[in-house]
């Protein structure tokens, strides 16, 4: 069962989606997590297996997802439930008190030294219904990004990541440099450190997440994919997903179930909750 939502209007240019979650696996469920163009904060009430390139194996019920180039995958048995927030990297900075994530990092919430953050997925596990569960979420993120003192990213940061967001990577780093009036050295330090990824990187996985979504959302022609997503063949598409997502184009549309991370429709809340 999944349960998306939208945020109040105040919170959208940082938060993209809310999707409420409840599942259960009779047996092991693995899942690939591909590189994505948002970042995750996953405020789940059951632990998760994750392994990975960047993560290493471990556990955890609630955390950060951040921007990265490179992929994850978790496992589970039994129940899994949870609210999975989709942020800008932006927003993210914002939330996390301008603490920044590095790429591929995915922390757990107790690891951050934020005990409000910490013992959210508690608080909402003992709400009955999904809308009481996203007031809940709202109100703890609206405390964090509409404070007008709350640290941000710098101005020419967010110019930075708008321009390689609407291009799809498609800007180059000599351009955004000459757009904020920085050098290249100076802008790829700041953004790194505030985005978690360098601009060049940014701009490559946000490339890769639109092919992503076309590759598992639908039947087009991987040729086609290549084209419209601006790679220069097929096979160089091929070659951005085995570096970046661990698999085939191919595979990865056999392995696609359902419109997860940040695809799916937000439509009317189905309020029961686990």
């Amino acid at each position: 069962m999944f349960v998306p939502a939208r945020p109040p209007a105040a919170l959208r240019p940082y938060v993209t989606r809310y999707l409420g979650y409840r599942e259960h696996a009779s047996r092991p469920l693995r899942r690939r997590q591909a590189p994505a163009d948002a970042v995750a904060l996953i405020l789940g009430f059951h632990p998760l297996a994750l392994s990975g390139p960047a993560v290493g194996a471990g556990s955890a019920a609630a955390f950060v997802g951040g921007l990265s180039d490179t992929w994850v995958l978790t496992e589970f048995t039994g129940p899994q439930a949870g609210v999975q927030v989709d942020l800008t990297p932006l927003g993210m900075f914002t939330v996390l008190g301008g603490r920044p994530v590095a790429g591929g990092a995915v922390p757990a919430l107790d690891e951050l030294d934020d005990p409000v953050l910490a013992a959210l997925p508690g608080r909402l596990a003992e709400l009955p219904t999904w809308s009481a569960r996203f007031a809940l979420v709202t109100g703890v993120l609206a405390g964090r990004l509409l404070d007008g003192r709350a640290r941000r990213p710098a101005p020419e940061v967010a110019h930075a990541w708008g321009r390689l967001h609407r291009t799809r990577g498609a800007v180059t780093v000599r351009a955004l440099a000459a757009e904020t009036g920085w050098s290249r050295r100076h802008l790829q330090d700041r953004f790194g450190t505030q985005i978690g990824l360098t601009p060049r990187t940014a701009g490559r996985v946000l490339r890769f997440a639109g092919a992503a979504r076309l590759v598992g959302g639908s039947t087009t022609p991987l040729a086609e994919v290549a084209a419209a997503c601006g790679y220069a063949d097929q096979p160089h598409l091929s070659r951005e997903f085995r570096a970046l997502a661990g698999t085939t184009p191919s595979a990865y549309r056999r392995e696609w179930e359902f419109p997860f991370v940040h695809d799916t429709v937000a439509g009317p809340v189905q309020d029961r909750a686990p």
